[in-house]
């Protein structure tokens, strides 16, 4: 029985999503486009692949075991055409990488565009999740490649340090920590907060260390990336938490202060985690090998 690789994507996708709104979002079709696609493919393997509720979509057991295989067919095809690359122009490769907040706004502009450019016949399909998540995803197969903070466990994935990223707390110009040295994430707690957006993995990351000293987080607003929380801070909203890279940069053009946390967990690497090698497509490897040279430990 044939099956459309769009399909096999798709339907990827919205396992993944738990929703089929979002996982036609994220394959770039309609709505109506992506519910025709599902249930044709229900209709040809004559079974129910979803159990569809009131708050999203879950694979049934079928749904699993199609998954499965569909993973298992996606990542042989990346496989031929990395292979069939030298031989056949035009025939382009994709390459998914999931990575944290720090990672994908931080160390991979920069190392993706030198890539790409060097690449025209990769393309590559980068998310932003939290750390666990992204394990979750290399060991399936739904991605090829994940960076990750040194923070989670990786299991039996191959690991290789990429680059350090330290949070520090920003506070606007003038304000009672701005000549502090450092500063406890405890300590902190007091203050009102701009955060990310809910889904950004470093916000998550922040919600899980104040649930575990059993106060909450006051966020006044969420914002779209680490230039909005400093224009923020700088305006008085609130204090932010973020990048020490980013911080810096922003601290040139912006009247704001930096105050590093004394937090262990605010020093993180960055680590590249992977299946066996052996067991990526070409294009997969070709990228790993690319961010392994360009590590800033």
């Amino acid at each position: 029985m044939p099956f459309d690789l769009t399909d096999l994507r798709l339907f990827l996708h919205i396992v993944e999503a738990a929703s089929i709104t979002r996982g036609a979002v994220v394959a770039n079709l309609a709505l109506a486009s992506a519910s025709e696609r599902i249930r044709d493919l229900e209709a040809r393997l004559g079974t129910r692949l979803f159990d569809r509720g009131r708050r999203g979509v879950t694979p049934t057991p079928a749904g699993q075991a199609f998954a499965h295989h569909a993973r298992l067919m996606l990542q042989q095809m990346e496989r031929m055409r990395g292979e069939l690359a030298d031989y056949a122009h035009g025939l382009k490769g994709h390459v998914r990488l999931l990575a944290n907040t720090a990672a994908l706004t931080e160390f991979l502009p920069e190392a993706l565009a030198g890539f790409l450019a060097d690449h025209p016949n990769i393309d590559i399909d980068l998310e932003e999740r939290p750390s666990h998540q992204i394990v979750q995803g290399v060991v399936e197969g739904t991605a090829d490649l994940g960076i990750v903070a040194d923070i989670v466990d990786t299991g039996s994935l191959e690991t290789h340090p990429i680059a350090v990223d330290r949070l520090v707390l920003v506070v606007q110009h003038g304000h009672p920590l701005a000549g502090k040295r450092s500063i406890a994430f405890r300590d902190a707690l007091d203050l009102e907060f701009v955060g990310l957006d809910l889904g950004s993995a470093l916000q998550q990351h922040l919600a899980r260390q104040a649930a575990r000293i059993g106060r909450p987080l006051q966020l006044r607003v969420r914002v779209a990336g680490f230039e909005a929380i400093c224009r923020m801070v700088e305006a008085g909203v609130g204090c932010g938490i973020l990048s020490e890279s980013a911080a810096r940069r922003y601290r040139r053009s912006m009247a704001i202060r930096v105050v590093p946390l004394t937090d262990r967990w605010a020093t993180r690497t960055l680590m590249l985690c992977q299946r066996r090698e052996a067991d990526l497509p070409a294009h997969a490897q070709q990228l790993a090998a690319h961010l392994k040279a360009r590590q800033i430990v």
